[in-house]
């Protein structure tokens, strides 16, 4: 049995600015403005700033992309992840980023439908496989890293690196509804294991989906090698009573706690 892999890295948070997008567009006034939100996570030490832009643009609006594809070639140590679904509109974006030279550091392509309310499940192998591969191939010909939005399966993970996924971002939605309950350290088991599997086969490890100041300290050190976590409502939410600077500082606590714990525990 391979060992767990060791950290030797600090885990990523990549801020998810939806919900900045979301409150703007019930009005017409451009507040909150989501790309000063993003320079002020940015300025309080996140790694990174996500977007989901959905065809029907309930939050994140193709504007969007492009501003804060602008704000982040000020960031040049900070990372710029587009998730979306690549049957949709997400490849127009990636196309058009890239010939524009503000190419994404990373997609992350999650199998949503368009009128879907949210993620709520990953890609599957081999059903997923011939329609990911071609898109996929193209994403890194055009310079940008790629990962899948994945359930904890391990089984699945040497099925993602085969298709040419450089990651995997593990749907953590069903640990955090475990928080708390008699399920979480089942469910914390599974994650680990799907992670472990993923290192194995060759992939970065990313996670993303309800995680928020409760839970992300235990998950980041009871899960071997995670690379990054996207956290958008949770944080956006406790922004709101804290402001961002503040709410950005506390998760970049809890992912240093379970850090320290990871090492301590290794």
């Amino acid at each position: 049995m391979t060992p767990p892999s060791q950290p030797s890295h600090r885990t990523a948070l990549s801020v998810n600015v939806n919900k900045v997008a979301l409150l703007r567009n019930t009005r017409h006034l451009g507040i909150p403005s989501v790309t000063r939100a993003a320079q002020v996570c940015l300025q309080a030490g996140a790694q990174g700033i996500t977007v989901h832009p959905r065809p029907d643009e309930r939050h994140i609006r193709g504007q969007d992309v492009f501003e804060l594809a602008a704000v982040m070639k000020a960031w040049p140590d900070r990372e710029y992840n587009i998730e979306g679904n690549p049957s949709q509109n997400l490849m127009d974006f990636i196309r058009e980023l890239a010939g524009q030279d503000m190419r994404p550091h990373q997609v992350t392509f999650v199998p949503d439908s368009e009128d879907q309310f949210t993620s709520d499940h990953g890609w599957s192998f081999p059903q997923d496989a011939e329609r990911l591969a071609p898109l996929i191939a193209e994403c890194k010909a055009l310079g940008v890293r790629v990962s899948l939005f994945m359930d904890p399966v391990p089984e699945q993970m040497a099925a993602a690196k085969a298709v040419g996924a450089d990651r995997v971002e593990l749907y953590t939605e069903p640990y955090a509804a475990a928080w708390g309950t008699p399920q979480q350290p089942v469910e914390i088991k599974r994650y680990a294991a799907a992670a472990q599997a993923a290192l194995d086969a060759g992939l970065g490890v990313n996670a993303g989906h309800d995680l928020n100041r409760d839970n992300l300290a235990a998950f980041v050190r009871e899960v071997p090698g995670v690379l990054e976590v996207s956290i958008g409502h949770a944080l956006v939410a406790d922004a709101l009573e804290l402001g961002y600077a503040a709410t950005v500082t506390a998760y970049l606590g809890c992912i240093q706690a379970g850090s320290a714990a990871q090492l301590v525990n290794s």
